[in-house]
């Protein structure tokens, strides 16, 4: 099975997860969040099939989520609204982002892809 792997290279976390994903032997299509943003439908169907809530698709860390201050906004913003926002700008999105037909991986813990393959 392949994958759709999201990353921004520059972040340490994804070229970890990258080098996992080879070590492992793992297929999967390589994509820059930034250069090749997910659009607002690919983030929807994603954030549905992972069961987790749209805030959790947020890169909290990020330089921009805090110039935002969207720890204070996302809350006051509905559903759609934080999709919109999150489809605008890719460094807004938390990486990186493993895509599968049946599942999706918010971030990169080994424990939590250990039955990838």
């Amino acid at each position: 099975m392949s994958y759709l792997f999201l990353e921004y290279p520059k972040c340490s976390t994804c070229r970890n997860a990258r080098k996992w994903l080879d070590q492992h032997r793992v297929l999967y299509e390589d994509r820059d969040i930034v250069v090749n943003k997910p659009t607002f439908n690919e983030l929807k169907e994603w954030i549905i099939r992972s069961g987790l809530p749209v805030r959790s698709f947020f890169n909290t860390s990020g330089q921009l989520y805090r110039a935002l201050q969207l720890k204070d906004k996302l809350p006051l913003l509905s559903e759609e609204e934080q999709l919109k926002l999150l489809a605008s700008d890719g460094k807004l999105v938390k990486r990186p982002l493993l895509i599968g037909k049946d599942r999706v991986w918010v971030g990169f813990h080994v424990e939590d892809w250990e039955n990838i393959g």
